[in-house]
């Protein structure tokens, strides 16, 4: 299970998540809105177990209200609300001078909802409104965790055969010019043919139009640097298939941009070819 302290003000949220034995996981601060809920799934499919359910995670909040709330509930997730005296409570409790943090107060939300759990009453999304939420955000959900998880396997298999793209694109294998470029360079002797010019025409058709050379010089350097390198342990043409799934991420989290955009179509070449 997952225990999340959410403490909301009217643009952000400051959110802890710990695990059963109270251990802090992550500590950030999202934005109000799509995006603030985008990056929250995707820090609970980084810590959730792959076999958990939604209602394995756990949410204290000191508001039962709002679009944010009902995003929430419609994920599946169990939400608290805690009245925010008794929140002032517990603070005075943990804290002599009882001081209001935006993050001590996420930290004490989410202890609240592991530790004192059975004193407080869960959030019930039984509106029709909410139903219709529940359905598409159940669907933004779910993508977004499978995109989580496709990046995590992708950047698996990079570094057993491919170090030099890890190099060049860091965490940010499902953007747009990490797509842009593995597409037609899917293994890494495709990769160090490719020149300068190449490079800044595929991250120009991607939709880059910032630091465009710049850009594409630094990819160009880690591709085409001396690294060890790797024959895939499968055959050839399977090992490409598998790289290519990466193709799909582009389409998570943002429909108008799919990763038919990034490159060409159909499967990634086959290593060599």
């Amino acid at each position: 299970m997952l225990f999340i302290g959410d403490d909301w003000a009217e643009a952000h949220h400051d959110i802890e998540i710990e695990d059963e034995a109270g251990r802090v996981l992550a500590r950030r601060r999202l934005p109000e809105g799509l995006a603030g809920i985008t990056m929250l799934h995707e820090l609970v499919a980084e810590h959730l177990d792959a076999a958990a359910e939604p209602d394995q995670v756990l949410v204290g909040i000191e508001t039962e209200r709002g679009t944010w709330v009902q995003a929430l509930l419609a994920a599946g997730y169990v939400v608290f609300a805690i009245n925010p005296l008794q929140v002032a409570r517990y603070r005075q409790r943990h804290s002599p001078s009882g001081a209001k943090s935006d993050a001590a107060d996420a930290h004490l939300l989410a202890e609240i909802v592991r530790l004192d759990r059975a004193h407080h009453r869960p959030v019930a999304g039984d509106s029709e409104i909410a139903e219709h939420v529940k359905i598409a955000t159940r669907a933004h959900q779910t993508m977004i965790w499978s995109r989580v998880r496709q990046v995590n396997t992708l950047r698996s298999l990079l570094r057993e055969y491919y170090p030099a793209a890890l190099a060049a694109f860091g965490t940010d294998l499902a953007g747009r010019d990490a797509l842009a470029v593995l597409t037609v360079a899917p293994s890494p002797d495709l990769g160090r043919r490719l020149s300068q010019s190449r490079i800044e025409t595929l991250l120009r058709r991607a939709g880059r139009q910032r630091n465009l050379t710049t850009t594409a010089a630094t990819i160009r350097a880690a591709l085409s640097s001396e690294q060890l390198t790797a024959r895939p342990r499968c055959h050839p043409r399977l090992h490409g298939e598998r790289l290519s799934a990466a193709r799909g991420l582009g389409r998570y989290g943002n429909p108008d941009r799919g990763a038919g955009q990034a490159g060409g179509a159909g499967f990634w070449p086959a290593p060599g070819r």
